[in-house]
């Protein structure tokens, strides 16, 4: 399966809707009041690979119109349930359906990582409006926890029996902004945690990149669920665990005349 392909899956779709542990809200968060952005009304904003829009879906308690653009149309099928404030287009980010400097807050969660970021870049960079920002974000899978260190021991396993795909990693550090007329101007990394009951957990989990790409080659879902659960039950006992989730944001502008 190659790694975009797995986006027109009815599954991921509904794991990335449902299922996923609520880290976008607390992203966006971050980025509203950073100092690049804390003095400025954002009118209108747009979310670059929204997946199933869960990301979209944080952008809306802060910006007056919301939209979520993605190339896989099979990932917007709960975009209803998941953001009924926000509009979708699907589309892709080397062809942004929009007209030239219509957004005052573009962002792209984990979703550059599959496009040609030179056509892409230079897409956004049209859309994005004078003095707006593009705030480009990702965090890890949450495999760790200060008070269980078998979490971490555990996903090692998880990861070992069930791999992700490759492809996926991006230094958007080293970017080639300034051909597209764009500057990166602060990079904030950030660790945040989220308290996860086991089911919660184990939802999320079954939501991750290397069990869709295990079930796509004909594992059965309910044997890998099965597994997690008993290796998962001691670890959590009866209460909630604080999960980490170790993450950073690019905020990039237009590059000065």
């Amino acid at each position: 399966m190659q790694l975009a392909d797995m986006y027109n899956s009815a599954r991921l779709a509904s794991g990335y809707a449902f299922s996923r542990p609520p880290v976008h809200p607390l992203v966006i968060q971050r980025i509203v009041t950073h100092g690049i952005l804390r003095a400025r009304r954002i009118a209108r904003a747009l979310d670059v690979g929204c997946g199933a829009g869960r990301s979209t879906a944080a952008l809306t308690p802060v910006a007056h119109t919301v939209v979520g653009v993605e190339p896989a149309a099979a990932m917007l099928v709960h975009r209803r349930a998941v953001a009924p404030g926000a509009s979708f287009v699907a589309g892709r980010a080397e062809a942004l359906p929009f007209a030239n400097a219509s957004f005052d807050l573009i962002t792209a969660a984990g979703s550059l990582n599959y496009t040609d970021r030179s056509r892409s870049l230079g897409q956004i960079a049209r859309v994005l409006a004078p003095g707006g920002v593009l705030a480009i974000y990702d965090y890890s899978s949450g495999r760790r926890c200060h008070a269980a260190a078998a979490l971490d021991a555990w996903f090692g396993e998880f990861e070992g029996l069930y791999s992700y795909p490759t492809g996926y990693a991006l230094d958007v550090e080293q970017l080639d902004y300034g051909s597209a007329g764009l500057r990166l101007a602060a990079y904030d990394p950030f660790e945040v945690a989220l308290e996860l009951t086991l089911d919660a957990y184990l939802a999320y989990v079954l939501s991750e990149a290397n069990v869709e790409r295990a079930v796509a080659a004909g594992a059965a879902e309910g044997e890998i669920a099965a597994w997690c659960t008993e290796q998962l039950a001691p670890i959590f006992g009866s209460s909630t665990l604080a999960v980490l989730f170790t993450g950073y944001v690019a905020y990039v502008i237009a590059d000065a005349a």
